[in-house]
This record gives structure tokens, C-alpha cells and sequence, in this order.
């Protein structure tokens, strides 16, 4: 009788096993990344990952490595700098040596690594821009598009207060002469999307210093969220890069950080900030990144080591959720070229960038 009981519950145990197998409801759970994977044993198993809200902890961490035990074909990343001046001295630097690529050549390898990278660049790319190294109209050589292909620039933001410098038609040059080259324009007329392996970004740029400017996005809330949220119907993930803020402060004001709020409540998914020309804090909202200001990326303001030291922000994407920001420091040589920064330097930019975020946070939340 023990032998037939037995007999019987070793059959009923072989069928649930089977049926499991069968099914593909195997599991396991990765102890890095606190997610789960369907087992890698059945060929027909699906990943799910479920990712945890960003914080500034999980930001600022000195581990990445979760990253590594995700899905590559889930994957999708997105590389922006800071701003991209290549006018002045950057403009004359370049055409003495008769080498355009000149300003991205120590960074480009890694730029070139995202799925998309996208810049602000805050200056017309014209025929017979005028060599000065003095002066706030700024324009640069049109061979400049020579550097953002070799870095793999795939969307630019013309949406600032100096790409509009020589007028419309210098506007509209830029435009013309990016897009020959395979680089989307943003920032000049509603949204712009882009598919990467199956999921759709839509990319939309607002300049919020100066005034209205023809042929640039104006920083007009009630537009702002009319073609964000059209947007946000019609792609995976809404990316907005706004030129704002006060120059030269580590703190954006509290009017700007209202309309940071207002994007990401309108269907913005990743705010991506410039203009300060020094480093700002990042927020997390509502379990979306907010990034107030990257600092410099190619510019010549040598006269001070905060306007020479920028970030290059690496935001990961799984499938259409954002579950990584990493910041890249920088620091610009020779007026105008950024080298990435290591060791005490590297640390150092990253500790104030998070202490910033920390006060920003803390003092977000006291004025509630």
C-alpha cells in the first residue's frame, strides 16, 4: 500500500514539474538587479524586468552593474551633453588647425555609444561665420557638422537664445545642413520622433531665455503642454530638452522648477536642461528625471573652472521605462575641447552634483 501511495504521489509530482516546463513559467531572480527573468533554459521564455522608481541613490551610486544582467535588445540609451558652442575661439581653434572634428575628438568614441545622442547646440552653423573670439552673436563654420557626425549625433535642440543669431536664415541653414547630414532637428516646430528597435521617442526643444525668435520654440506653457501631451499619444517616450535658468548659479529658481513640474505633468517622460553654463541638480518627479543643467560640453569659457566642467548624461531606458541616469564629467582644454575626467576629479563633480540634488530636494519638500 506505502509503495502504490508512493508510487502515486511521484506521478503527481513528474506532472506538475512537466507542466511547468511546458509552459515556461520558470523563474529566476537576479540578486544585482532585483529583477526577474524567465528562466534562459526554454527558448520561447520572454525577460520581464521589473525595474524599482529612480532616486537620487540609485543615480549617484558607484554601481552600475544591475545594467549588465538586463536584456540587451530592451535596452535603449540616450547620451546628452551639455551645451555645444562651437563660435569664438572653439570656431577659430578649429579652422587654424583646418580640423572640425578637432572639439569632439576625446570624447566621440563614447558619445558615438548611445542609441541616440543628442545636443544643444546653441550656435547657427553658417558658410561666412565671421572669426572672432569676442562678442555674444555667435555662428560657426558649417564644417562643424564634420565633429557632430564623427560623435555620432543623431537629434539636435536648436530650441536656445543663439541659434537664432543671424537670423531666420541662419536658423534654417543650420537646419538644412544637420539634416543632410542625418542629424534630427528639434526645438523648431513640434514634436520629432524616432524609433529605435520598436519603441518610439519623441523629442520636443523650448528655449525659455530671451524672447520669441522665428523659426525656435518658444517656452509658451499652454503650447508646451498641447504638443507634449499630442506627444505622449503618439510615442513610447516623450524627451524634452529646455534652454533656462540663470547663468552661473547651482540652483535652479523656483519658477523654473514649477515648470519642470508642468512638462513632466504633461507627459514629458526625461527633461533635459541647459543653458546655466554651470552644473544644476536633478530631480526625480513623480518618478521621472528631471535634469536642470549638464554645464558646458564645447565652449570657450576658459576664465573659470566651473563654466570648463560639464556632464555628459548616459539615461537607460528599458523598453519605454527610464531605470538609469549616469553622469559623465567632463572638463574643457584648450578652449574648447572636453576631455571625461577620472579619479578625485571624477568623484568630486559627482559629490557636489549629488549634494545639490540632495538640497534641491530637501528644500522642494519644505516648501510643499
Amino acid at each position: 500500500m506505502k509503495k502504490i501511495l508512493g508510487g502515486v504521489i511521484l506521478l503527481i509530482g513528474i506532472l506538475l514539474i512537466g507542466s511547468f516546463i511546458f509552459r515556461g513559467d520558470f523563474a529566476f531572480i537576479s540578486p544585482i538587479s532585483d529583477s526577474i527573468e524567465q528562466s534562459p533554459f526554454f527558448k520561447t521564455s520572454i525577460p520581464i524586468y521589473v525595474p524599482s522608481s529612480l532616486s537620487l541613490n540609485k543615480i549617484f551610486t558607484d554601481d552600475h552593474s544591475f545594467m549588465a544582467t538586463l536584456s540587451a535588445e530592451r535596452k535603449r540609451v540616450l547620451i546628452a551633453t551639455g551645451d555645444v558652442i562651437p563660435a569664438r575661439v572653439v570656431n577659430i581653434t578649429a579652422t587654424k588647425k583646418n580640423d572640425f572634428k578637432w572639439a569632439f575628438a576625446e570624447t566621440a568614441d563614447e558619445l558615438k555609444k548611445g542609441d541616440i545622442t543628442f545636443i544643444d547646440l546653441e550656435s547657427p552653423l553658417i558658410s561666412d561665420c565671421p572669426l572672432v573670439n569676442t562678442g555674444f552673436k555667435f555662428c560657426g563654420d558649417e564644417q562643424h557638422v564634420e565633429g557632430l557626425v564623427s560623435a555620432g549625433v543623431d537629434m539636435a535642440s536648436l530650441a536656445n537664445n543663439h541659434a537664432g543669431n543671424y537670423g531666420i536664415t541662419g536658423v534654417e541653414n543650420t537646419s538644412d545642413l544637420l539634416n543632410e547630414n542625418n542629424i534630427l532637428v528639434t526645438g523648431r516646430d513640434g514634436a520629432v520622433y524616432k524609433n529605435i528597435r520598436g519603441v518610439k521617442f519623441a523629442f520636443l526643444g523650448y528655449n525659455d531665455i530671451g524672447g520669441s525668435e522665428a523659426g525656435i520654440e518658444w517656452a509658451d506653457t499652454e503650447a508646451m503642454k498641447k504638443e507634449i501631451g499630442e506627444a505622449k499619444k503618439r510615442a513610447d517616450v516623450v524627451v524634452v530638452a529646455i534652454h533656462w535658468g540663470v547663468e552661473y548659479t547651482s540652483q535652479p529658481s523656483k519658477e523654473r522648477i514649477d515648470l519642470a513640474h508642468m512638462i513632466i505633468d504633461s507627459g514629458a517622460d526625461l527633461v533635459i536642461g541647459n543653458h546655466p553654463h554651470w552644473i544644476q541638480p536633478v530631480e526625480v518627479y513623480k518618478d521621472k528625471l528631471i535634469v536642470y543643467a549638464h554645464g558646458n560640453f564645447i565652449f570657450d569659457q576658459e576664465w573659470s573652472k566651473k563654466t570648463k566642467t560639464g556632464v555628459v548624461g548616459k539615461y537607460t531606458f528599458y523598453d519605454d521605462s527610464l531605470i538609469d541616469a549616469q553622469f559623465m564629467p567632463i572638463f574643457i582644454e584648450d578652449w574648447g575641447q572636453p576631455h571625461f575626467t577620472s579619479g578625485a576629479g571624477k568623484e568630486k563633480v559627482l559629490s557636489d552634483m549629488e549634494k545639490e540634488s540632495e538640497v534641491l530636494a530637501r528644500d522642494i519638500k519644505q516648501n510643499k
